[in-house]
């Protein structure tokens, strides 16, 4: 409790002034003031600053806290010329609360701005409260307290929290659209309504975007979209300073340092203040962000500058990866070209394969030359999409071309045309050389007019025989694929022509070998026929010659002797029987063969007991093999089947081969013969012998007529090479077949014969 010039006065700690200045006045406004006075030391102690006012709005009191706030001394504070302390916005705001204040005696709160002596300008919080004194007069007491720091602190938040909104707003928009011109004008609009400006606008320095590109503008302010500014807007050292990213800002257009020029234009759109950032990525200046107050002037806060130098750098990058954006899908336009291009051709040159394995298929089946170059026109016309197409052989030794087949629709015919090549030495020359062409006619063909042909020589490693031209639009050029696939077919006709060359010359030594063989054949048939009657003669001649010399000289006693011992008589009859038997045989086996080549050689089918007679056969052969120290062994199934066959044929087949083993076989070796049943309808007989080998070159020619085996009789016999090549056609003539092996110093014939001849022929 405080005795003030008799008030009471109760002062809790801490407490606003204005809470202990509610008190009731009981002296007259000079006893107030001294009181005030008196108590100055009390004021001075509290920490808000406090001043109080009269009706007339006179300052009758203020504290030191409230000195210190405002920078001056009471004296200035009370005194008549007070300086001019608020804003006239502050000032207007004090006085609508001092009158509500008085009307209302209730206690009123505001902000205001102050400017203190410094020439700062700082935010108080006043309070006012209303107390009358003994007289009923009224005193305001107002309680400041200075909240600068939380406003601006409260507004820096508030501004962050806007710029944080702009920026998230902003890459929104960046990350939704890769368009740079969508981007930018939702970018500005935004950019527009943070700053609450009245024109944002992006002027692009791109030489190929050079202008506004995008803008935001408020309804009653003018476009500059469609305008491309004046050269004198931007000076040299403007541009620069640009470039090294600083920016430009303009409070007042009619009073700033501005080249007229600039300023004149600015006025001529109604721009009062601007500010201009530039768009940096890099060392590309891309753009300026240009922001317009068209109102009045304005002065740029370092928060909005900062703002704007953010949304720049924003723009800038969004742009870079519109521009990289853009640089891909243009890459993969390009790439998906180049696919599509290459999937083209990949198909082309399918299609090109599969065209030219049906030609060289097709080509390679025939040996007809025309049929050849026919399929080749054909199918390459129908493949390339050709107007026309022909193909010509050549003769060299005449010199000439000849169209032998061509294939169109719409072109004169040309086949069968023939050139002469010396007349045409630019094309043929080139021809000739391997070399193909393609070429427009420069004056229209006075047949087919003006046409692109391409022409490709048929050649091969042994020279050229031909071309092959295809004819097609005037301004028609064939790719590279195609005319490797001309090539190709080309070289494949090539390979078929000369192919069928080498078959009509084979066909014709065929030919000319069948009729030397007939020739042969007919002289042998001939020669063996004129040969058999004195042949018989001689041995019915010799056969008396013999009963002869047996009545006068013994012959038969003579014959029993050893061949040293035997008188020259003897020899000489032994020697005349075995070549007239030899040559009886010889003319037999040509006759016999001459037969079977003409299908004239009779087959009496019966049924043979094979195991019987098949013994029977060998039994004959038994004191040959031992006159020769040969050892014959037969092996014969017990299950041997009979069999339906020419008896007559197999018995000279087994006599033929048991005879030729007999003749090569070494002595100490053994002869085999043996038979088992394949199956119902087979039967194998084999006839081996050891200690001789056929070489393996061999095989092959010894079932061929007259051919012997060089040095593979041991005993010197004599023989016609007719035996096997008679054994062999006996066989198909009864159905069945022979093959030999031999090695390991073994030599087996293998004869394969039907069970049943009527179902084998």
């Amino acid at each position: 409790m405080i005795l003030w010039g008799g008030l009471s006065i109760y002062v809790p700690r801490q407490v606003w002034f204005s809470n202990f200045l509610t008190v009731k006045l009981l002296s007259p406004r000079r006893q107030v003031t001294d009181t005030l006075t008196a108590t100055s030391t009390v004021l001075d102690a509290i920490a808000d600053p406090v001043f109080i006012t009269d009706a007339k709005d006179d300052w009758v009191y203020v504290n030191a806290a409230c000195c210190d706030l405002l920078g001056y001394p009471s004296g200035i504070l009370l005194g008549q010329q007070k300086p001019d302390l608020l804003t006239s916005s502050g000032l207007d705001i004090l006085r609508g609360l001092q009158q509500r204040a008085l009307a209302t005696h209730a206690v009123q709160e505001r902000e205001i701005a102050l400017r203190n002596g410094q020439d700062e300008v700082r935010i108080l919080a006043v309070k006012i409260s209303l107390w009358t004194d003994q007289n009923q007069s009224p005193f305001l007491t107002h309680i400041l307290r200075d909240i600068t720091q939380r406003v601006e602190t409260e507004q820096r938040l508030q501004q962050e929290s806007r710029r944080e909104r702009l920026l998230g707003a902003i890459a929104k928009h960046l990350l939704h659209s890769m368009r740079p011109v969508n981007l930018l004008e939702r970018s500005m609009e935004e950019l527009r309504r943070f700053l609450e400006a009245d024109r944002v606008l992006f002027y692009s320095l791109r030489p190929d975007q050079l202008g506004v590109l995008a803008e935001a503008v408020v309804p009653d302010q003018n476009s500059l979209k469609e305008l491309l500014l004046d050269e004198t807007c931007f000076n040299p050292a403007e541009l620069s300073q640009y470039h090294q990213g600083q920016f430009s800002a303009v409070e007042d257009v009619e009073n700033s340092d501005l080249p007229e020029a600039q300023r004149v234009y600015l006025k001529a759109v109604n721009v009062q203040s601007q500010i201009t950032i530039p768009v940096v990525q890099g060392d590309t200046l891309l753009g300026l962000i240009c922001v317009h107050d068209c109102r009045h002037p304005r002065p740029w806060m370092q928060w909005e500058i900062e703002s704007l130098q953010d949304v720049a750098t924003q723009v800038g990058r969004a742009i870079a990866q519109a521009d990289l954006y853009a640089q891909v899908r243009q890459l993969n336009a390009e790439l998906e070209t180049q696919v599509e291009q290459r999937t083209r051709q990949l198909r082309q040159a399918l299609d090109f394969e599969a065209t030219l394995k049906l030609i060289a298929d097709r080509v390679r089946d025939s040996l007809d030359e025309s049929q050849i170059l026919q399929t080749a026109v054909e199918e390459l016309t129908g493949v390339l999409g050709a107007k026309g197409s022909n193909t010509a052989l050549y003769d060299l030794e005449q010199g000439t071309s000849t169209i032998y087949y061509e294939y169109n629709e719409s072109l004169p015919p040309y086949q069968g045309r023939v050139a002469q090549m010396e007349a045409f030495p630019e094309v043929y020359h080139q021809l000739l050389n391997g070399q193909y062409f393609q070429f427009c006619s420069k004056e229209p063909n006075p047949v087919r007019g003006h046409v692109a042909m391409f022409a490709c020589p048929i050649r091969d490693d042994r020279g050229v025989l031909g071309d092959l031209w295809l004819i097609n639009e005037k301004d028609y050029g064939f790719a590279e694929q195609e005319i490797r696939l001309v090539q190709q077919v080309a070289n494949q006709c090539a390979i078929a022509i000369r192919q069928a060359r080498l078959y009509q010359a084979a066909q014709a030594q065929v030919k000319e070998l069948e009729r030397l063989n007939q020739l042969k054949d007919d002289f042998l048939s001939t020669v063996s026929h004129e040969l058999r009657t004195p042949v018989t003669s001689m041995r019915v001649a010799l056969q008396l010659l013999g009963v002869t010399l047996n009545q006068e000289l013994g012959l038969n006693e003579e014959l029993q002797k050893p061949k040293t011992s035997q008188n020259r008589v003897a020899r000489y009859y032994v020697v005349l029987k075995e070549e007239c038997e030899r040559e009886i045989s010889l003319i037999n086996d040509l006759l016999d063969l001459q037969r079977l080549d003409g299908g004239n050689h009779p087959i009496t089918p019966q049924r043979i007991n094979l195991q019987s007679w098949l013994t029977g056969i060998a039994n004959g052969f038994y004191e040959r093999a031992q006159s020769r120290e040969q050892a014959l062994s037969i092996v014969l199934s017990d299950e041997l089947p009979h069999i339906i066959s020419d008896q007559a044929s197999l018995e000279r087949v087994f006599a033929e081969l048991l005879n030729n083993a007999c003749k090569y076989t070494p002595p100490g070796e053994t002869i085999s013969v043996s038979a088992i049943a394949q199956s119902n309808d087979q039967l194998l007989v084999t006839i081996a012998n050891s200690g001789v080998e056929i070489p393996e070159a061999e095989l092959p020619r010894i079932f061929d007529k007259f051919y012997r085996v060089p040095s593979s009789d041991p005993w010197k016999q004599g023989g016609t090479g007719l035996g096997l090549a008679l054994v062999q056609k006996l066989l198909w003539h009864i159905g069945g077949q022979i093959a030999v092996t031999s090695k390991s110093s073994q030599t087996a014939f293998n004869i394969t014969l039907p069970i049943d001849i009527n179902l084998a022929i």
